[in-house]
């Protein structure tokens, strides 16, 4: 099994690959002024915008659709930088294809759904395009390891994984939890493809961006997918979570000076194990701290139903 070339990571050799662009293709004009001013960033490698929009609920905006492509297709020919997009079902991949987009992504809703998955592996048979997977939303490596395996199958040489964090009911600080131990524990099994950070999913935040970005540098990730939109404020989905280029500029400023220090893709397998065992370590003190928490919550409740807090019956 092939990876994404690692040859495409950068202009300067060891600097990480990014993808960068608005969640949602809104209007031309957003999307055009979007484009030109990543490109004037200097560090964006591949131009990125939802078309279809997976929502938890009906009624909230799930993307314009296949009228965003010409869209895409001109920030291609304005700013000469290629476009990914996140395709679901078979007709999804068609209309991107058609419309000459040069990545495509599996979402994390899409790769928990094997049936999905498989559709889409499918309609790629036979066509030479990059295609990246997101972790499943549930902490399943199996989940996401047999979506690679079913584009493998299809015959796709050029896959990545991109972690994106994992839906958890202790996800505490984040949108979801990252779980790096798991992210690791995949890129471990797939040596030779590129592993992206979303830290826009993770955070749910840009002001939690940085941090997650410097975790990311330090296990040694390939790169980053970062959602950026001209007007971050007034955007139709996500908006928390979007930061405007100049922002992206900054944050990648800082990913730049790390980069030369760490030197990006340095680390062993046994880094790797230990890195696993310290973030383990942290998570349990976390759940530890959380659990210790609830049971002073529950005697001081206890203790106030049975009359032993003095004033409190």
């Amino acid at each position: 099994m092939k990876s994404i070339s690692k040859s495409i990571l950068n202009k300067e050799a060891g600097l990480p690959l990014i993808i960068s662009g608005p969640c949602s293709a809104e209007t031309e004009k957003q999307v055009i002024a979007t484009s030109h001013a990543l490109k004037a960033t200097g560090y964006v490698d591949i131009l990125r915008a939802g078309i279809w929009k997976p929502r938890t609920r009906p009624g909230s905006f799930e993307g314009v659709g296949t009228k965003g492509l010409p869209w895409l297709q001109k920030a291609k020919e304005l700013t000469g930088l290629p476009v990914a997009v996140e395709v679901a079902t078979a007709r999804q991949v068609e209309d991107v294809l058609h419309f000459g987009m040069d990545v495509v992504w599996i979402g994390a809703r899409t790769t928990a759904n094997p049936f999905s998955v498989q559709e889409v592996a499918n309609a790629l048979k036979g066509v030479d395009i990059p295609v990246l997977v997101k972790n499943p939303t549930n902490p399943d490596i199996d989940l996401w390891m047999g979506a690679v395996e079913r584009l493998s199958n299809a015959g796709l040489q050029h896959l990545g994984l991109i972690h994106r964090g994992f839906s958890s009911c202790n996800a505490g600080e984040y949108r979801n939890a990252p779980m790096w131990q798991l992210a690791m524990e995949m890129k471990s099994k797939n040596p030779e493809m590129i592993m992206l950070n979303d830290p826009s999913h993770i955070s749910g935040k840009r002001n939690g961006l940085a941090q997650i970005m410097r975790k990311a540098i330090d296990l040694s990730f390939d790169g980053f997918i970062i959602e950026s939109h001209i007007d971050p404020e007034n955007a139709w989905s996500d908006a928390d979570q979007q930061v405007t280029p100049k922002m992206l500029k900054d944050l990648l400023d800082a990913v730049k000076a790390q980069t030369i220090v760490c030197r990006f893709g340095g680390y062993s397998s046994e880094d790797f194990l230990i890195q696993q065992i310290n973030q383990l370590e942290d998570e349990l003190r976390i759940i530890n701290n959380k659990r210790n928490g609830a049971v002073t919550q529950l005697k001081v409740k206890s203790d106030i139903h049975d009359g032993k807090v003095p004033g409190r019956r």
